[in-house]
């Protein structure tokens, strides 16, 4: 980012003002992380683990080390402090020991002169492994109690609970990437002081937290500055080039840069937990759900990450918003030698849904119900339990409010598509309309906005006034991450409502204030949003009885969330979660019978967001996360083949294009929450989870196939079997 980016485009909360940034990412000219360059810089490489899991017998770095342009070959043994970090857990190794235990664990960091020296020193570097047998089922992995997490959840009666109709089902999904089109990138350079490092990262200050022990710095010897993102979606909360390239320049005293390639990139962020889940669910003879049963097992791979909240996720939300007296859900984090898991949007909600949308669609139509009208007879309202035993609140409504069945009746009254025949093979001309079938389906997802379980959720914003040219110039200073969502611009239309002035600058996101939390869980706008309001107001009533022209005026504020607990060990009950947010989906897809080829003709969405902070990059968040879910629902899977990752990139690991998506239609409903800055609700995240099980119902509705398990390929439909 800029030293001070002036937005003067008019707009307050409720407008669609043009982004401070627009005009040089339009141009070309805005500085990503991996566009930065600072004289006498030397380039940083990984060497990674070819085996998912080894013993290290013997390291030996000398003709690496004497290899043109090389300046420096790092191993674990010159990690200068704590060879130990991790997101929740330091549980991860800098810089592998004695064992690896993931394909592309880092094993040693070469810095040279360019780039392509560092990746020919590195194939010098010689490594004796011994080949372990790695473990790779994460059901084995949980019946061996390896595991990081398991969360219960108990309701009732649930085994001895009796229904007219019962739908059980084994549901299986898929590691997807976050694949954000930015690589991993940075630059650290040595100061007096110590080290600044320009990072492209979802949250600065744990970035700081965790570097510090491992470089045996004090962490104001640190300063951290956000530099230009081209996406995260969960990818960049983990800690990815920084302490390789903090290393690296402390060794050599020169400012050190590493970029990933689009293979490294795979290998070196987290992904989204792949699952495997047994799901029965019971209802009486009207379609009211008695009980549900789960047991849900997520890959958490070789290390902890964000795992542990991942499955308080998944166990919470296990169900989605729909009311059954009783429940028995058990939920584990596993960890085995596939590739680490961690944030990514959705986070825990995603999975699930895709499991309780698709039973709830098995009832349907074992009962003869609609999809939509079992849906309507099962949903929360105000003052209905979620399974955790928090109560369902709809401030301002009258008793009974159903916000869920009111977004249904919204999309049911939404007219079908009107689409003509797609030919799902495209260009290829496979077809001509022979063998093309149409189906249609729906999904609702539920997701927690904010972070959850007792987590000390927190925001902190400066805001500066003062007069230029006899103008009033604001600046707001905050260390949120803009990771392309528009968190800049809200900040300086939250700041133009506040204090009536045009003139906002944003000064560099760093850790020269306080800290932001993570730009994820759908929160920034909730949490950021509100801090910047508070301090925007502070400054406001300061001004009351300040004349400018005497000097500037500001004030910081720390702004938290209403507190929540963490949920019980044993029953799972608890207040765990600050926010929820709905969002439905309704898809339509032509299927292409003999090919297994699908093409998806329309998505439709009606979701509630509180009330819409900037209208335009609220409906670029629904479309970007509905893309996201088709990706899942179609087409995007890590794969892996005992531990060893076989398809990492854009030629073999496929995410939607423009081609791929379908016009969308969108309803946006405003119902406040009045526990929230504005009344707003997070909005990025819940059409990643509804969108998904609307794509795979419609090509059930199509086929009259089961399909069990995300992404669906094309083998799925032509054979009826999946893989």
């Amino acid at each position: 980012m800029p030293e001070v980016q002036v937005n003067e485009t008019p707009g307050g909360v409720g407008q669609s003002p043009i982004r401070p940034e627009a005009a040089a990412k339009t141009a070309g000219t805005f500085d990503y992380a991996s566009d930065l360059r600072f004289d006498g810089m030397l380039w940083g490489h990984t060497l990674r683990s070819p085996h998912a899991k080894a013993r290290i017998r013997g390291i030996n770095t000398t003709k690496a080390l004497a290899a043109e342009g090389v300046a420096a070959v790092l191993t674990a043994a010159d990690v200068p402090g704590e060879n130990r970090y991790g997101l929740v857990e330091p549980d991860q190794p800098v810089l592998a020991e004695h064992q690896v235990n993931y394909h592309g664990e880092p094993v040693a960091v070469i810095a040279a002169t360019t780039l392509d020296l560092a990746r020919a020193a590195a194939e010098l570097i010689e490594i004796e492994y011994e080949p372990l047998a790695p473990q790779s089922d994460p059901q084995a992995a949980v019946d061996a109690g390896e595991y990081f997490r398991y969360q219960p959840v108990r309701v009732g009666s649930p085994d001895t609970a009796t229904a007219a109709y019962v739908v059980a089902r084994e549901y299986t999904v898929g590691m997807q990437d976050q694949a954000p089109l930015g690589p991993e990138s940075g630059v650290a350079v040595p100061t007096a002081e110590g080290l600044r490092l320009h990072v492209a990262t979802q949250w600065l200050h744990s970035d700081l937290e965790q570097l510090a022990p491992c470089l045996g710095l004090a962490a104001d010897r640190l300063h951290l500055v956000m530099s230009g993102i081209g996406g995260a979606f969960g990818a960049r909360e983990d800690l990815s080039v920084q302490v390789h390239m903090a290393m690296l320049a402390l060794a050599t005293g020169r400012p050190v840069k590493m970029m990933y390639d689009r293979a490294e990139s795979f290998l070196g962020h987290v992904h989204r937990h792949p699952a495997r889940m047994r799901y029965e669910h019971g209802a009486d003879a009207e379609g009211r759900l008695v009980y549900v049963k789960a047991a849900i097992v997520l890959d958490g791979g070789a290390y902890a990450s964000t795992t542990d909240a991942v499955v308080g996720n998944a166990a919470s939300l296990a169900v989605g918003p729909y009311e059954v007296e009783h429940v028995s859900i058990d939920a584990w984090g596993a960890r085995t030698n596939n590739p680490p898991c961690g944030a990514m949007r959705g986070f825990g909600g995603v999975q699930t849904c895709f499991a309780y949308e698709s039973q709830m669609d098995a009832l349907a139509e074992a009962i003869g119900l609609h999809p939509l009208e079992i849906r309507r007879r099962n949903a929360v309202a105000q003052g209905s339990r979620l399974i955790t035993g928090q109560i369902i609140d709809a401030p301002d409504r009258e008793e009974r409010f159903s916000p869920l069945a009111d977004l249904l009746d919204r999309l049911a009254a939404i007219p079908a598509a009107d689409a003509p025949t797609a030919h799902p093979g495209g260009s290829g001309n496979t077809t001509i309309g022979e063998g093309i079938r149409r189906g249609t389906g729906y999904g609702v997802g539920l997701k927690n906005v904010c972070y959850s379980e007792g987590f000390d959720d927190l925001s902190t914003a400066l805001v500066r006034l003062e007069l230029e040219a006899g103008e009033p110039v604001a600046t707001v200073h905050t260390a949120a991450a803009e990771v392309g969502q528009g968190h800049w611009n809200l900040q300086t239309q939250i700041v133009r409502t506040e204090l009536g002035v045009q003139r906002v600058r944003l000064a560099p996101n760093d850790t020269r204030v306080g800290s932001a939390g993570s730009s994820s869980a759908s929160r920034q706008s909730y949490m950021t949003g509100g801090a910047v309001r508070a301090a925007a107001a502070a400054v406001r009533d300061l001004w009351k009885d300040h004349d400018l022209a005497a000097g500037p005026i500001e004030a910081t504020r720390v702004f938290r969330h209403r507190p929540t607990k963490r949920m019980d060990p044993v029953t799972g009950q608890g207040d765990s979660h600050v926010q929820l947010a709905l969002c439905v989906h309704r898809a339509t897809v032509d299927v292409d019978l003999e090919l297994g080829l699908v093409k998806v003709v329309d998505l439709t969405c009606v979701q509630d967001v509180g009330r819409a902070i900037n209208p335009n990059a609220l409906e670029g968040q629904i479309h970007g996360g509905s893309a996201q879910g088709l990706g899942l629902a179609l087409m995007e899977e890590l794969r892996t083949s005992e531990g060893l990752v076989a398809n990492a990139s854009f030629t073999d690991y496929l995410i939607p294009t423009i081609l791929d998506m379908p016009p969308m239609r969108l309803q946006i409903v405003e119902n406040t929450d009045p526990e929230a800055p504005y009344g707003l609700r997070g909005a990025g995240e819940p059409p990643t989870l509804s969108s998904t099980p609307a794509i795979a119902a419609a090509v059930r509705d199509a086929t009259g196939l089961a399909l069990t398990r995300v992404p669906i390929r094309p083998e799925h439909l032509t054979t009826g079997r999946p893989a």
